[in-house]
């Protein structure tokens, strides 16, 4: 038994002024296995009521708040039982403002992350355009969110991006979106016949939403041309440009068969002879 007391009293010395005994060793472990419990306890009872999906979010953000549990605790318990820390964070104060520095879009990226996994910004599933880029977000996590692209190819988003950049959420409102086809006709078409056909076009397509029904806009009289777009409903709007290519071919085709001109801009030159 003395043996036993006289190896938990037993001290080791890290520096001149830092001294940790066996007994600071199983006290720190005791209290973190404690808290590891409670910190389990209590993600279980708030996440218990919540979907799947909030649930695993909920896991996400809850792991970094438990890291730093663990930091907290480990600093509060070797201080409370004697242990000297004051000389490391003394000695170690330039080298954790130079690691923070180094590590300021980390902690942005997390910041972001969890900004997006609270206020529910962007959801997996949506397609979301950001900087230019456009894709399906199949994964957030703290610091990325992965997305898939039009192509199939992955794109890797730092989360802090959301914060500097603004960002489009095609389907927030829900998975329909308005696309649209622009179109040109020559000058003296028939501009009704041009509507009908581009209404039959967008009607005959079996991914085009009958409600709300598709609409011709005359938009504009151009330098060349008669501007038209026909706008239509998607419940796809990831694949949307497979479908406006589908509108474009069939029209293509009906305005040849019912001598519909789109024409190519026209330019008058006007030749200046100079007279000596």
């Amino acid at each position: 038994m003395e043996e036993i007391l006289n190896l938990i009293n037993k001290s080791f010395k890290i520096t001149e002024n830092i001294e940790i005994s066996v007994a600071d060793i199983i006290i720190l472990i005791v209290v973190l296995i404690l808290t590891s419990l409670v910190l389990k306890m209590l993600r279980k009872i708030i996440t218990r009521k919540l979907p799947y999906d909030d649930r695993l979010k909920f896991k996400a953000v809850f792991s970094y708040v438990k890291w730093f549990s663990y930091v907290l605790i480990v600093i509060l318990t070797l201080n409370a039982v004697g242990v000297n820390l004051n000389p490391i964070f003394a000695a170690s104060a330039a080298l954790l403002i130079g690691v923070g520095l180094a590590l300021q879009t980390l902690f942005q990226d997390i910041i972001s992350g969890i900004f997006i996994l609270t206020d529910q910004t962007v959801h997996v599933g949506d397609i979301i355009e950001l900087d230019g880029k456009v894709g399906r977000v199949e994964e957030i996590k703290l610091r990325t969110t992965r997305a898939t692209t039009k192509d199939n190819k992955v794109l890797i988003i730092p989360n802090h991006l959301y914060l500097t950049n603004s960002l489009y959420n095609w389907t927030q409102n829900g998975t329909t979106t308005r696309e649209s086809v622009a179109v040109g006709v020559a000058y003296g078409s028939d501009i009704k016949l041009v509507e009908r056909l581009l209404l039959q076009v967008a009607e005959g397509h079996e991914l085009i939403l009958e409600d709300p029904a598709p609409k011709v806009l005359f938009t504009n009289f151009g330098a060349s041309s008669l501007d038209f777009v026909v706008v239509f409903t998607l419940n796809d709007s990831f694949n949307a440009r497979f479908v406006q290519s589908d509108v474009r071919f069939e029209i293509d085709k009906l305005f040849r068969e019912n001598n519909i001109s789109i024409p190519f801009p026209q330019r008058d030159i006007h030749i200046i002879e100079n007279k000596k």
